[in-house]
């Protein structure tokens, strides 16, 4: 499998939109970092060493394979990917940022459905994710344990009774685990309540993030909760209390939404359709106005004022007007104006509104 059979397919089983709740929850993420014992950590790797982790957990991606329990798994290594395959695999939240901008000694591990990816000499020798539709949390926890446990056959992991598993960053030792979902909350920044929500959410020890995790900002009303401490609990309980916040944004968004219909309609309706009609008609669309339209849409979609618009359509939107996608659709390099031109061509299409 190479990565451009991989880019081809636009619709990773994250974005099909059936889990629980897949109207407000986009995605549940979880994360495992793990490093090898008795080797430096990414920063203090020669390029020599980088590689022979890269050689390691190939040795037991191959095992697992061989189980053949986790799904046919394809390592890939970031030697011969391009600046926009790597920002690629970011914009499908298979890889994290920094990774993107990592050397040629990282790599990645993926399977074919897009629901596990294994990141290489990132922060951690290893980062081990699974991505779920919808709130499902503990689904990904348990597939992402399983393909842990079949690389712990055959890698030596870096733990201590005490603290648990060594990772570079203190803030991840213990568990390793980091949990985090994906929320669309339209009508809490609607309603001026979103601030105060998401501060409750920080008093209880979760971080909110945006689009793309640590260091981004919110982009099209989506925001990530997070865990922030690896420490001192287990997976058990950290998944629970995500989860259980999670729910009670979940009710926030949705009385947000009751109220809105009930009070604004008429507003609410005259935005939705005005989003509708600019994303069915434009020639031109910049991806900070595409990502702040689509949420409209979708606003629209779940709440009935729009005929329905598949939520797999507008989960892949988000994926395919990046800027590196549409460069790898077209084959080749493209301005800023070209973008802007591809991207609304795009989403006519997938609107299914093109009547150029």
């Amino acid at each position: 499998m190479k990565l451009d059979d991989f880019f081809a397919n636009t619709i990773h089983s994250w974005m099909d939109g059936t889990g629980p709740h897949a109207d407000i929850v986009i995605s549940s993420r979880v994360r495992l970092a793990r490093n090898i014992a008795g080797v430096p950590l990414p920063h203090m790797l020669t390029n020599q060493s980088a590689n022979k982790v890269i050689e390691s957990i190939e040795r037991a991606v191959d095992d697992v394979n061989k189980r053949g329990n986790m799904g046919k798994l394809h390592l890939f290594s970031y030697e011969n990917a391009s600046g926009l395959e790597r920002q690629i695999l970011v914009d499908k939240h298979l890889a994290s940022p920094a990774l993107g901008q990592s050397c040629s000694t990282c790599g990645i591990v993926l399977n074919e459905e897009g629901s596990l990816s294994i990141m290489i000499n990132e922060e951690d020798h290893l980062r081990i994710q699974c991505l779920q539709s919808g709130l499902q949390l503990a689904e990904a926890f348990q597939l992402c344990s399983s393909l842990d446990d079949g690389l712990e056959a055959i890698i030596d992991y870096a733990f201590q009774e005490k603290y648990g598993y060594l990772t570079a960053c203190p803030t991840n030792v213990g568990t390793g685990l980091r949990g985090s979902v994906m929320v669309h909350l339209p009508a809490l920044v609607m309603s001026g309540h979103a601030g105060r929500m998401l501060n409750t959410v920080g008093q209880l020890g979760l971080a909110v993030r945006g689009f793309y995790g640590e260091g981004s900002e919110a982009a099209g009303n989506i925001f990530q909760i997070s865990n922030q401490i690896t420490l001192g609990h287990d997976e058990e309980q950290m998944i629970n209390k995500l989860s259980s916040v999670t729910s009670q944004v979940i009710e926030q968004e949705e009385a947000a939404r009751k109220a809105l219909l009930k009070n604004s309609r008429v507003s609410m309706e005259d935005k939705i359709f005005r989003a509708y009609g600019i994303l069915s008609h434009a020639r031109v669309m910049n991806a900070s106005e595409a990502m702040q339209l689509l949420s409209d849409i979708r606003f629209g979609s779940e709440t009935g004022i729009l005929p329905k618009i598949e939520t797999r359509t507008l989960n892949e939107l988000l994926v395919i007007t990046r800027p590196a996608y549409l460069q790898w659709t077209t084959g080749r390099s493209l301005e800023p104006a070209e973008r802007d031109c591809v991207r609304a061509e795009i989403i006519r299409e997938k609107l299914g509104s093109d009547n150029s």
